[in-house]
């Protein structure tokens, strides 16, 4: 009969326990509340600590607050703070030295990107080679023509000194090419501007051509074989000795595949393996390899728009130049000699555009000599030598 009781009497202490616990509780609750309304503003830096609980505390808080940081960290948008640790790497280009050198992309090109979908999907062919004409509408299927006899492997970029562009989309070609429209400005004045070393990069080789160039002869593809084969840097096909001919170097030779070399009127060549007997081609079909171009696009002056003195310098890109530099005889173009920029200039004092341009040519070619014969002497007399 006792253990019934003594479970019942076990049952009622718990349950007063419990009862004293939530009155206690509220109680506590009740008394806190009082004590905030009474202190509404107590500052924690007047309480007296010990310090050595203190440094436990900060040290705690810090330890939290830097494991947040690491998750969420604050700079990623404000800049207002400064947990990135610092970076310096001396290799990388000028201006990104502060950037992983994971980061960096110092080279670009003119592959054309979709809006939508995922990036690496964008380019599902990517060109080899470069091929840019300077451009006027007039000149329209001349350049359908030339277009036509470059593959897939060549990307076309036209230049537009007409600022005509829109017109040039009758031809389907035309939706894939990439268009740069600036009135009145040449080849050599684009290619400063836009063909960068860095910007063409990706490309083994850069045909920067005139735009009355006949091409029923030639063809690219079979044209870089041979600059391949030969060895060639620096080069240009063929012209055809009829029309538009105004160096024995680049005549057209009907019995092999490349010329390196040829013979000049008495008095023009000093040196056989220099300009115009060797190491020369002319401005108007040139082609570069992607090493040889980046050397010449320095050269290019911001104010040698004609390029006027330019192919007798070239031969500093490269070397031997006369082994480096030569005319592909078996893939031949005509000169068709349509001066449709030169009218783009402004008749002065009496003179009809195109003589403008050709006083503008002559002033380029003793400017860049000029230029070239200073830079020679100041780097020499600097380092105590002289040119061989």
């Amino acid at each position: 009969m006792g253990t019934p009781h003594r479970r019942f009497s076990g049952a009622f202490k718990r349950s007063n326990d419990s009862a004293r616990l939530v009155i206690t509780t509220i109680m506590g609750m009740v008394f806190g509340y009082f004590v905030g309304i009474s202190f509404p503003s107590v500052s924690l830096t007047k309480i007296n600590l010990p310090s050595s609980l203190i440094s436990t505390l900060d040290y705690a808080f810090n330890d939290d607050r830097r494991a947040i940081e690491r998750r969420y960290p604050k700079n990623l948008g404000s800049g207002s703070t400064h947990l990135t640790p610092k970076i310096y790497v001396p290799t990388n280009p000028r201006g990104a030295e502060t950037l992983p050198p994971g980061i960096v992309v110092p080279e670009t090109d003119f592959y054309l990107r979709r809006l939508w979908g995922e990036p690496s999907e964008d380019v599902t062919k990517k060109p080899k080679y470069l091929v840019t004409f300077t451009v006027g509408l007039d000149q329209k299927y001349n350049i359908d023509a030339a277009v036509k006899k470059f593959s897939e492997d060549f990307q076309i970029l036209l230049f537009h000194y007409d600022g005509r562009t829109t017109e040039w989309d009758q031809f389907e070609w035309s939706k894939r090419a990439i268009h740069i429209s600036v009135r009145k400005q040449t080849k050599w004045w684009y290619a400063k501007r836009f063909l960068h070393p860095d910007v063409v990069a990706v490309y083994d080789y850069i045909f920067i051509w005139d735009e009355d160039l006949g091409v029923s002869h030639f063809n690219a593809d079979r044209y870089i074989q041979l600059v391949k084969k030969h060895g060639l840097d620096i080069s240009q096909p063929g012209l055809e000795p009829n029309n538009g001919l105004t160096w024995q170097m680049t005549k057209r030779r009907g019995d092999r595949e490349v010329h390196k070399d040829t013979e000049e009127k008495p008095g023009w060549c000093g040196d056989p393996h220099l300009p115009p007997c060797a190491a020369f081609v002319e401005i108007m079909a040139p082609v570069f390899s992607r090493e040889a171009w980046r050397c010449v696009w320095h050269m290019i002056q911001n104010d040698l728009v004609h390029g006027w003195g330019l192919d007798f310098a070239l031969r500093r890109c490269v070397e031997p130049a006369h082994e480096k530099i030569g005319v592909v005889d078996s893939q031949w173009i005509v000169h068709q000699v349509i001066p449709s920029l030169g009218n783009q200039g402004q008749p002065e004092n009496g003179k009809a555009p195109w003589e403008g341009v050709r006083e503008r040519c002559r002033n380029e070619w003793a400017m860049f000599q000029d230029r070239l014969s200073n830079a020679d002497k100041a780097y020499f007399a600097q380092h105590g030598k002289t040119r061989g």
